[in-house]
């Protein structure tokens, strides 16, 4: 099969790095002052652009600020200004909006805002929470390239040696894919087991009697 220019298995694995050299936002160029909706979008742009597939996709825009905040994954603005851990809630939104749904965020942050978000007394602060995920990513970008590189060579066992261009870039697709699949099951179930075990928790939170006001058995002796 003639594939004209495209790209050969070899120049693929020589560029696995060039290709997996994603935009990143690293803890210290998070500015600490806030932001307005505006000043958010560009920052959000000038680091990460260099993730965006086409020229016409968008990283970030006021729209989406705004449906992330009416579905709870991201807390009001102060006076139309945003925070650090605003700024830090949005890059994980960012990342997990890639691949599971609005919904299962929801749920992934829900503890996050609730424990961490703007709270002084937490055991980590939201700046440190997110600076150990930047540190553990460093790490897990090594593993996700010799995951990818494996894979190829895994490729020209199965082929044998064929020249066949074609059968091996979409073997190869459908390895990352089962791949990527099998992660994103594995996420999902995890998400279904905090969303489980939070409304439980919310359900014996109603269950247990307001601490100002007495329940209706001690209302009885009261009056009694």
């Amino acid at each position: 099969m003639n594939m004209g220019n495209e790209i050969s298995m070899a120049e693929l694995k020589k560029q696995i790095g060039q290709w997996l050299d994603l935009g990143y936002i690293a803890p210290e160029d998070i500015p600490s002052i806030e932001l307005y909706m505006d000043q958010v979008t560009t920052f959000m742009d000038r680091y990460l652009s260099k993730n965006k597939r086409t020229e016409e996709d968008k990283t970030l825009t006021k729209t989406m600020i705004n449906n992330y905040t009416k579905n709870d994954l991201l807390p009001p603005s102060n006076k139309k200004r945003y925070s650090k851990e605003h700024i830090i809630l949005l890059i994980y939104i960012y990342y997990f909006k890639n691949v599971v749904t609005i919904n299962d965020i929801q749920v992934v942050l829900k503890p996050l805002i609730e424990n961490y978000y703007d709270n002084k007394q937490a055991s980590y602060s939201l700046e440190e929470v997110y600076t150990t995920l930047y540190e553990l990513e460093k790490i897990q970008y090594d593993n996700t390239e010799m995951s990818i590189t494996k894979t190829l060579e895994l490729i020209e066992q199965g082929f044998d040696g064929k020249d066949d261009e074609y059968l091996k870039k979409l073997t190869f697709l459908a390895l990352l894919g089962y791949d990527i699949y099998l992660k994103k099951k594995f996420m999902e179930s995890i998400i279904d087991d905090m969303a489980k075990n939070m409304a439980k928790e919310e359900e014996t939170s109603k269950d247990k009697p307001s601490k100002d006001k007495p329940n209706k058995e001690k209302k009885e002796k009261i009056k009694n």
